[in-house]
């Protein structure tokens, strides 16, 4: 049972370990991921924006050649007024210049709307280039610092798997799925630690518990937390057989 427990510590030992090195990167890789998120949302933002103002430069087009087709008939109009026979004709000609003139006026007012819709969105673009310069510059700073750490813990962390492989290999299938079980429903993901001064990560144990982790003869759960709870001596050993600081 010694060996078991020795086991379970050891690779609690390891987990321990890559568990710190995990918290070195603290919350970069998702900060990592809300950037890129943000790069994406103003790439969006900006692709937007510029269809819309290629959109309005079109309209823009059409209505400019509508004023000059007005203009043209306009002038049309007022020169057959000139020779017309009767006062109908005068009449149909002037409600063709009135509507003409109608159409002028409303395709010189949506210029005006468009003008401006476009230095808005302009503007638009402007902002949300600047943001996105500046999104990128961040991303990379961000990334060059997990790239720096990772790059720096990568020898351990490497050397830290392969000896928690060994390390499974070394415990029956019952124990492995027993620690594996209690490790993920723990936040800090120890499911085995050291009795300290006859308490187990602060909480006194009773007595009997103490005197049974003392002998070191049979896996003891702590009732309060639910973790295997092992005299000090089984993690010396583990610092000293892993080789890990």
């Amino acid at each position: 049972m010694q060996d078991v427990l020795q086991n379970l510590t050891n690779l609690q030992y390891i987990d321990n370990r890559i568990d710190e090195l995990k918290r070195l990167r603290g919350d970069l890789p998702e900060e990592i991921l809300d950037i890129e998120t943000e790069i994406t949302r103003l790439e969006t933002r900006i692709k937007r924006a510029k269809a819309e103002i290629k959109d309005l430069a079109v309209e823009e087009s059409k209505l400019e050649l509508e004023i000059t087709e007005s203009d043209s008939l306009t002038e049309k109009y007022e020169e057959q007024q000139l020779t017309v026979r009767n006062n109908r004709e005068y009449d149909a000609l002037t409600k063709e210049i009135e509507t003409q003139n109608q159409i002028k006026e409303n395709a010189q007012a949506r210029l005006e709307e468009i003008t401006l819709q476009t230095a808005e969105l302009e503007k638009t673009v402007e902002e949300n280039e600047s943001k996105l310069e500046e999104t990128r510059k961040l991303l990379k700073e961000k990334q060059d610092n997990l790239d720096e750490l990772i790059e720096s813990t990568k020898k351990e962390e490497e050397e830290l798997i392969k000896k928690r492989k060994e390390a499974t290999k070394n415990l029956e299938s019952r124990y492995l799925r027993s620690y594996e079980r209690l490790r993920k429903g723990l936040n800090n993901g120890m499911a085995v630690v050291a009795m300290e001064k006859g308490s187990s990560l602060g909480m006194m144990l009773p007595p009997q518990v103490q005197v049974e982790v003392r002998r070191k003869n049979k896996i003891i759960f702590d009732e309060n937390s639910g973790r295997i709870v092992v005299d000090p001596s089984f993690f010396e050993e583990a610092r000293k057989m892993l080789n890990l600081n």
